[in-house]
């Protein structure tokens, strides 16, 4: 009889967890901030910039530290091949293309003028070569070719390149050709130092490995062509690289209407900064401005950033699901840009999570936020996103997860 009453209750069971089954909705999130909002523009102190347009903001919270008419539309000269490299790095990270693989120059990239190699139709470099024109001589015929590499035309890459200026929010910038020899703003190629500095931004954060290249002083490629093989010397246009501590890059650019331009990335004390100056009256003002803006960021500003935000986290409950708690991480590493002396142990951070969360849960959906505060004013936040996917549950589930809890009872 009490065999009988064990599987009349079970029976029971199944009856009730059939008649109650239901189908959940997943969780829908407000969007919240993934990084700290930025500070506002410093006024930069002692800096003197007389270049008609300048900006200075740190790399990891491109939060800006200096602004000059920051937003002004510029012919933006050579320091348009920033985005060009850009494109160059994320093929190579793809996979589309490898450092040895050989470029064949076109009659119509051989035939670029301004800053150039002197490549030939029909000769060949590895694109590790052509990486190195581009990034230490300026090369628009080294560009160009790589342009033609990747995309089949400069036109189709000049798409790409105005397509990735509109991902990084880049809205005062409009390129035609991958070089920036197009040096009349009436035709429609034209940037903003902010611009400038978001571009410079995505290369150096997301391809470090381009110091490599933007901080060579000189080097050399070799022409091999129906003539023979000949060495050419690299020499940077860049002139921070022989001195200034930390530099990193990073680009260069000049023209009779584009004046005198140059995007600076410098690094000190885990923090990158990047100075930008657009429109400089002379060559040596390009640098000594730019300079003074790098020296004014590393003198005066500070980065923190969260070493221990992971380990903070908890799991969160979920319901409906095949699991009952979800594996939480941080979407993003949080960091923040003072620009005044600061006392680390006044910085807080409230850690919230989402309640009610349900199956189906995917991985990297937001389940809360991180906000951090300084002195007890918020610095800025980050979400907290699900570490697994957690599954929603079904009959067989929630029968077997009955049994579980039966059978423990007895």
């Amino acid at each position: 009889m009490k065999k009988r009453g064990q599987w009349y209750l079970i029976l029971f069971c199944f009856l009730y967890i059939a008649g109650f089954s239901r189908i959940t909705e997943r969780p829908v999130f407000a969007e919240t901030n993934t990084a700290s909002e930025g500070a506002n523009a410093a006024s930069g102190g002692g800096v003197d910039v007389s270049a008609v347009s300048a900006v200075l903001i740190e790399g990891s919270t491109g939060e800006i530290l200096y602004e000059k008419d920051k937003d002004k539309e510029l012919v933006p000269a050579s320091i348009t091949k920033i985005m060009t490299l850009t494109l160059i790095f994320e093929a190579l990270d793809s996979k589309k293309i490898s450092l040895d693989d050989s470029v064949t120059v076109s009659e119509y990239a051989a035939s670029m003028g301004g800053s150039q190699v002197f490549l030939e139709p029909n000769e060949t470099q590895t694109v590790n070569d052509m990486i190195k024109c581009i990034s230490i001589a300026s090369a628009n015929d080294a560009a160009t070719a790589m342009a033609e590499k990747i995309a089949g035309s400069e036109e189709a890459f000049v798409k790409k390149m105005n397509e990735k200026a509109k991902s990084l929010g880049m809205e005062h910038t409009q390129f035609k050709n991958c070089t920036g020899l197009d040096d009349d703003i009436t035709s429609g190629h034209f940037s903003s130092a902010y611009d400038v500095a978001l571009m410079s931004r995505e290369l150096i954060t997301k391809h470090p490995e381009i110091s490599k290249y933007s901080t060579v002083w000189m080097d050399k490629i070799t022409h091999k062509t129906k003539k023979g093989e000949s060495e050419f010397g690299l020499t940077n246009t860049n002139k921070l690289v022989r001195f200034y501590d930390g530099i990193t890059g990073l680009k260069t650019g000049s023209t009779s209407k584009a004046k005198y331009c140059l995007s600076a990335t410098a690094r000190r004390n885990d923090m990158d900064l990047i100075a930008v100056v657009m429109a400089a009256s002379d060559h040596k003002k390009r640098f000594s401005e730019a300079q003074a803006l790098l020296d004014y960021g590393f003198a005066n500003c500070s980065i923190y950033k969260d070493p221990d935000i992971a380990g903070a986290l908890e799991e969160v409950p979920v319901q409906g699901g095949t699991k009952t708690t979800a594996k939480t991480a941080p979407k993003m590493a949080f960091s923040h840009t003072f620009t005044s002396e600061t006392d680390p142990d006044l910085i807080t951070k409230k850690i919230t999570y989402a309640e009610n969360i349900k199956a189906p849960l995917e991985q990297g959906a937001v389940v809360g936020t991180v906000e951090y505060f300084y002195d007890n004013n918020s610095i800025g936040s980050i979400e907290i996103v699900a570490a697994e996917p957690v599954g929603e549950a079904g009959f067989t589930d929630y029968f077997m997860d009955a049994l579980r809890k039966l059978f423990h009872k007895m």
